[in-house]
């Protein structure tokens, strides 16, 4: 499985590339909003974790890129940003899914296994 993972903070990147890989994902790391974009744009991944507030753009601005360009790739938001709004916003731009930082790495695991269950036509 090919994850691409947008997300800033060093130690937050390192830690759940670390344990994406021990799961057998191979993770594809962007750190800025014009990297993620384009990654996402040119390569095709089992699913999309995406941090909202990054540097040269929001995560929000990436998503709705990719959804306007029919990207079907899945996107499962991680942001700090836990109002209502926020989250209503990035389930109506077509996130998957949102989870509010900080979280518990087996719940991640576990939605990220739930996206891709949805995908692959079962629940």
């Amino acid at each position: 499985m090919r994850v691409l993972l947008v997300e800033d903070d060093e130690m937050i990147g390192a830690g759940l590339a670390t344990a994406l890989r021990r799961e057998g994902a191979s993770v594809d790391w962007a750190r800025t909003a014009p990297d993620g974009a384009e990654a996402l744009a040119t390569c095709d991944y089992a699913i999309a974790l995406v941090d909202l507030g990054l540097p040269g753009g929001d995560g929000l601005d990436l998503l709705r890129a990719a959804r306007v360009a029919g990207r079907p790739t899945p996107v499962l938001v991680l942001t700090a940003r836990d109002g209502i709004d926020d989250r209503v916003a990035g389930l109506e731009l077509g996130a998957d899914d949102y989870l509010v930082k900080p979280f518990e790495y087996r719940e991640l695991s576990a939605r990220i296994r739930a996206i891709l269950r949805r995908r692959a036509g079962s629940a």
